[in-house]
């Protein structure tokens, strides 16, 4: 007599988990890559990072970004210096201090797409590690 035992439900379980507990790891490695590439004035933009993970029943996600308005400067940049076109006339404006500056823009760093750029090799083998592992 054959016996046919269906493990289907834990095999999905153990994937499940193995992948959000990668994306948790990976969202992390990259956030902090992200916060060490970022230029820092007060702080307020490299501490403005956070990592979401979201695990769906066939796909999972994980988001990493800033609700702080400086991110998108720093990533894009502005004025003549954005990555997709912007002002090509300086201005002036005031700092926190009260202190007026002309500009023709900021440079764009890109914190993200450095960090992951520099690590989506370390990702994906750690991703092929863990699944073997299941």
């Amino acid at each position: 007599m054959i016996q046919y035992t269906n493990n289907s439900a834990k095999v999905k379980t153990a994937i499940n988990s193995a992948v959000k507990n990668f994306l948790t790891e990976a969202g992390g490695e990259i956030q902090a890559a992200t916060i060490r590439n970022s230029r820092t004035d007060t702080g307020q933009t490299k501490g403005s990072y956070e990592v979401m993970v979201d695990v769906g029943t066939d796909e999972g996600t994980v988001y990493i970004g800033s609700n702080y308005q400086n991110a998108i400067w720093e990533e894009y940049g502005t004025g003549e210096y954005a990555l997709k076109g912007g002002r090509k006339t300086p201005w002036v404006y005031r700092d926190r201090h009260g202190k007026w500056h002309r500009t023709r823009g900021k440079t764009p760093n890109r914190p993200l797409f450095k960090a992951f750029t520099s690590l989506s090799g370390k990702m994906e083998a750690r991703l092929a590690a863990v699944l073997k592992s299941i």
